[in-house]
């Protein structure tokens, strides 16, 4: 099968909903901690990624909501690792609330401040980083936003590093699929690069 993605929709493309999202699969899920002019807020964006190791960078899109708008006024923000203890948690802040209301009261989620930057954190996130706003890009469309954000700090719960690592099993670091499909990192194994 071919398809355009513009001519994708239940009525015209003969699929139900379009594929995209569960082609660029797994994605981390990012979920972005802000404060801004009126409190608190956590939302997750399943389109993010690093991008850079020198220095750490991180990106993450979507539509103009508070997330974005805080990151806007404040310059900084925070991308705390899920886990399975937190998949629900997560799920819930992806709710679509006024301007003003702290997901974290109304998912339950508890709170901690970061270290470098004025910006609240998941307190049980197995890891969290501290970014630093690059640049706020508009996509083609003009309807999402693609974020950049230096990493500046790192928190990571003592329990999650084995050996000197981030134990990503350990952890039950959870993914994005397509559609409302989840997937939870259950094994790894080493493959070393050609020299």
């Amino acid at each position: 099968m071919f398809y355009r993605p513009s001519d994708v929709s239940p009525r015209n493309g003969g699929l139900p909903h379009s594929p995209f999202n569960a082609i660029v699969a797994p994605r981390p899920i990012g979920w972005i901690s802000t404060r801004g002019p009126l409190g608190d807020n956590l939302a997750p964006y399943s389109f993010f990624n690093g991008v850079a190791y020198t220095p750490p960078q991180v990106i993450f899109a979507g539509d103009l909501k508070d997330s974005i708008r805080n990151i806007q006024d404040t310059g900084v923000f925070a991308t705390n690792v899920v886990s399975r203890a937190l998949w629900l948690q997560m799920n819930q802040t992806s709710a679509h609330l006024p301007r003003g209301v702290d997901e974290f009261a109304t998912a339950g989620v508890e709170k901690a401040e970061c270290t470098l930057i004025d910006c609240p954190r998941v307190a049980l996130s197995p890891a969290t980083l501290e970014c630093r706003l690059q640049q706020v890009v508009t996509l083609e469309g003009g309807a999402d936003f693609l974020v950049i954000g230096t990493v500046i700090g790192v928190h990571i719960r003592d329990e999650y590093v084995t050996e000197g690592r981030f134990d990503v099993t350990k952890a039950q670091v959870m993914a994005r699929l397509g559609y409302m499909d989840y997937l939870q990192v259950t094994e790894m194994e080493a493959l070393l690069r050609p020299k």
